[in-house]
């Protein structure tokens, strides 16, 4: 299901622990002094690039995943949500994403719990449609954990002790710094620091919406949490996976040979300066726009997931399966 990488050396992978949690301190700091800062320019600046250098991972390490009947259905039911972003239709795009679901539980679930799986399926889907505000929150923060799969994923390659160093050092960045930052015990560093960015970006309250719950009390929390996984998020898919993993890359570009070398890098950057124009005159429609692009990577990661946690017992219903 992955292909062949050549296991880093104990005193890389000591180094690569060492550089994601001297970025993570730096990220607290900027979700800490300046959440919506943090997260509107990093937006602005790295968003549309990350998701491009993501795909690329994706469909490379998990090159026998993303093929085929799985594809082809997985990136129809993608372009659907895209669109009802763009038309802003919540309910379809809800009903949609859990057809993106269901479409990995299909082809990744063994077939002894398919049934317990659809079933689990639709009574979550039930849950978000009589709540969707909480749906679309829960599911831009989940977003942001989903490099925790990824890097645990290649992780294997390490040897058992820095493994285990390494795979700490994530689980301190995804669960434990969030759930410091929601426990108030940081509040006294926590501030907005919002004037100049919603001098040209809009009011807090709509620049917050998407990932503060509803009526919450803590909104300034959340906003500094999703903040901060948002950087790490990047730092995840622009540096330590291009740097540590040139073996998807190679086989992205043996599958897609007109992306080679630097044109993933020239069309993410290219495409965000497009994008940047729309963010500047309209920062509100540009990320309107943004999101229907992102729903292409956001989305397609379900299936490989999904493989990733039922790795060998899938059913063959879709086209040929992960062995």
């Amino acid at each position: 299901m992955t292909v062949a990488a050549t296991a880093p050396t104990r005193d890389r992978a000591l180094t690569a622990s060492t550089a994601l949690a001297c970025c993570a301190a730096v990220a607290l700091v900027a979700a800490l002094r300046a959440p919506l800062a943090a997260m509107v320019l990093g937006l602005m600046a790295f968003g549309v690039l990350h998701n491009v250098l993501e795909l690329r991972y994706v469909a490379g390490r998990f090159a026998d995943v993303l093929r085929g009947p799985l594809l082809l259905w997985s990136a129809a039911v993608v372009t659907g949500i895209a669109a009802c972003r763009l038309l802003t239709l919540r309910t379809p795009e809800i009903l949609l994403g859990y057809g993106v679901l269901a479409v990995g539980v299909v082809y990744a679930v063994p077939r002894r719990w398919l049934l317990p799986a659809l079933g689990g399926l639709g009574v979550a889907a039930a849950v978000s449609l009589r709540w969707p505000a909480y749906h679309f929150v829960v599911l831009a923060h989940l977003h942001n954990v989903v490099p925790l799969f990824f890097l645990w994923e290649w992780s294997r390659r390490l040897p058992e002790r820095s493994r285990l160093v390494f795979r700490a050092v994530q689980l301190g960045w995804v669960l434990a710094v969030p759930a410091l930052l929601l426990s108030g015990l940081l509040d006294g560093l926590l501030v907005r620091g919002s004037a100049a960015v919603t001098a040209f970006a809009g009011t807090p309250a709509a620049l917050a919406a998407p990932v503060v719950p509803p009526g919450a009390q803590t909104g300034l929390r959340f906003l500094a949490v999703f903040a901060f996984l948002q950087a790490m998020h990047y730092v995840v898919w622009l540096g330590f996976l291009p740097w540590q993993a040139p073996e998807a890359v190679a086989v992205f570009e043996a599958r897609v040979p007109w992306l080679r070398g630097w044109r993933p890098w020239a069309l993410g950057l290219s495409a965000a300066a497009v994008l940047g124009v729309l963010f500047v005159a309209d920062y509100l429609q540009g990320r309107a726009f943004y999101q229907a692009f992102a729903s292409y990577h956001a989305y397609l990661e379900f299936p490989v997931l999904l493989a990733l946690l039922f790795a060998g017992g899938g059913r063959d219903l879709l086209g040929s399966r992960p062995r």
